[in-house]
């Protein structure tokens, strides 16, 4: 039904309130002033010559304009980082006030260019979400309402003119269409059909509704069969959730703009209760929604101005040109560019990346990591739990356990695996330099860090919220102290009380299967005994993998799986699994 609004055509479809525009200001300025405190726990390992990823390994791989713009790239300490970033949260307090918003939002999005350009391995769809957001927000006037420090001449023009149409509000709307646009037909391409209503086995709802409590409850709320018919409607809310917007924008209909409005934010919100780490992405998702906000339209009734007076301006030319420009590069970049051009010594990848097509299939498995380590003392520990004790099991229902014991920027950690030389050094070695740090291995010498193993644990999403037996794949060893330094204890091939042994095994590394360590005394000491005839099989290979104890519930023969001995078909679905996993990761970032 259309309501007694004037009629604004054009104008409401193309612009935007002054109220909508602050309110846009305001979200956009606390959510980013939250990740860039949230930002301060990662300096350290990421954004530090201390961390995974120093300047002398990062800078002879960039270019000169790479080396131009990453202002964070010339400092290499921690101290230095930190002063960079409390500039860059003072910026953002400022902006979300209202002072000098189009400076402000300037230097924000320039700075927030170069923290992500530090360290490109950290670049997720979160900062994606800031980089245009911020880019869009130098052009528009979101200092006009709600603000601190509003001067007299603003107050006159908000009453004057009725609707801001410029270049940017055009832009942003353009952009929110394409990004759902993008998203959407992912999901209804998807060559499995996850997101129809036949999805065999599971439709991705059930797939995706484990991971929370909040999610438990949906899943007992909605039950499978609700789920299966919630999923394509997930689809269609994305794919039409603009242009609705938009017609309810053109025909002055609050209720038509302000459903559109409710249902795509209300789909985020659900992400952001029933998905770990994806609370602040999820709200990041919802701040462009602030320009299709029908704020204000009541006090323009007795509209006067000619918008076309106030269109034609060097401002708004400006804001054609930049604008305009990164359009044609995102769409040079994902169409027509070369690899090298994609490549992260370049900045292009990182400035015209704009694609938003995230959980595009039914998750099949759920991952997570552990990273058993020996100490100098010969106890075992979970060196990525940061834990004294290492479980096997999946953690809480399912969720990922960098979720749990690493979250937000952790989670680009596993999927750096294949880095060599000097740079894989670098990342896996900060974890024995971490743990040494955090013990204070000065004061407790039994506390070091000899070795440790990191292993991607998987299991299968099955119906009625369960999963399969899990599977163990073995990523990397680490040797954290050199053989000459290492403590003669007999730890190379003892069996710990735990029931984990260090075991001589092939230069290969394999995947062993595992499941959850049994804390009964009598299973534990039966695994021991497996474990010490296996010892006496193996001895005769070489390199250090870390075993874990297996349950009744699984069969010896069906857990021991190596990487020589498996299967095409369980290769296949390896490589499934990681790229699935990786398309997931995109789409989930820390609160």
């Amino acid at each position: 039904m259309v309501s007694s609004i004037p009629f604004h055509g054009w104008k409401a479809t193309w612009g935007s309130s002054y109220e909508a525009l602050a309110l846009y200001r305001i979200t956009l300025g606390f959510l980013l002033t939250l990740e860039l405190v949230l930002r301060f726990r990662f300096l350290h390992a990421f954004y530090s010559d201390q961390g995974t990823l120093p300047l002398d390994l990062l800078m002879p791989k960039v270019d000169d304009l790479y080396k131009t713009i990453c202002i964070h790239c010339h400092y290499g300490e921690e101290w230095q980082q930190q002063i960079l970033l409390s500039i860059q949260v003072a910026l953002a307090i400022m902006f979300m006030v209202g002072v000098q918003t189009r400076l402000t939002a300037f230097l924000s999005w320039f700075l927030y260019l170069s923290l992500t350009l530090r360290n490109p391995w950290m670049n997720y769809i979160l900062d994606r979400y800031f980089h245009y957001l911020l880019l869009h927000a130098i052009f528009l006037p979101t200092a006009q309402k709600w603000t601190l420090f509003r001067k007299k001449k603003q107050q006159q023009a908000t009453k004057q003119q009725a609707w801001v149409v410029s270049p940017a509000t055009i832009s942003l709307k353009l952009l929110l269409f394409w990004i759902y646009l993008d998203a959407g037909s992912g999901k209804l391409l998807d060559p499995l059909g996850g997101w129809s209503y036949s999805a065999s086995p599971l439709p991705a709802l059930d797939t995706y509704t484990r991971h929370t409590t909040a999610a438990r409850y949906v899943y007992a709320l909605l039950g499978p069969q609700g789920l299966r018919v919630m999923t394509p409607i997930v689809v269609w809310v994305e794919l039409l959730s603009t242009p609705v917007a938009m017609l309810g924008s053109y025909l002055g209909s609050k209720a038509l703009t302000y459903l559109s409005i409710t249902l795509i934010c209300s789909l985020h919100v659900g992400i952001a209760l029933t998905l770990n780490n994806s609370a602040l992405l999820s709200f990041a998702a919802c701040v462009p929604w602030c320009i299709f906000l029908p704020y204000g339209w009541k006090s323009y009734v007795n509209e006067t101005s000619n918008p076309k007076s106030n269109f034609y301006n060097w401002q708004n030319l400006l804001a054609a040109l930049c604008l305009g420009s990164m359009m044609l590069g995102s769409l040079w970049i994902d169409a027509f560019s070369a690899g090298c051009d994609q490549s992260v010594k370049h900045i292009w990848s990182t400035l015209l990346h704009n694609r938003w097509n995230v959980f595009v299939g039914a998750e099949e498995y759920v991952t997570w990591e552990i990273g058993p380590g020996l100490l100098a003392d010969g106890s075992v520990v979970d060196v990525w739990g940061r834990s004294e004790q290492v479980n096997w099991a999946i953690p809480g229902s399912g969720a990922p356990c960098t979720s749990t014991a690493r979250p937000g920027r952790w989670r680009s950690f596993p999927y750096l695996a294949e880095l060599e030389g000097a740079e894989g050094q670098a990342l896996w070695g900060y974890l024995c330099e971490e743990w040494d740090r955090e013990n204070k291995i000065d004061q407790f010498p039994g506390r070091q860090l000899i070795k440790f193993n990191f292993f991607m644990l998987q299991a299968d999403v099955m119906p009625n919220m369960t999963f399969s037996a899990t599977r163990k794949r073995l990523i990397h060893t680490q040797e954290c102290v050199s053989t000459e330094t290492t403590p003669a204890k007999g730890m190379e091939e003892s069996v710990i009380e735990t029931g984990y042994t260090f075991e001589k095994e092939s230069g290969n590394d394999s995947d062993s299967g595992t499941n959850e360590q049994n804390t009964h005394s009598e299973e534990e000491s039966e695994a021991v005994e497996n474990d010490s005839r296996e010892e006496q099989e193996e001895k005769s290979q070489s390199g250090n993998i870390l075993e874990s104890t297996q349950t009744e519930e699984m069969d010896e023969n069906e857990v021991a799986m190596d990487v020589d001995d498996d299967t095409e078909e369980e290769q296949m679905k390896e490589r499934q699994s990681e790229t699935n996993t990786a398309t997931r990761r995109a789409g989930h970032e820390e609160f």
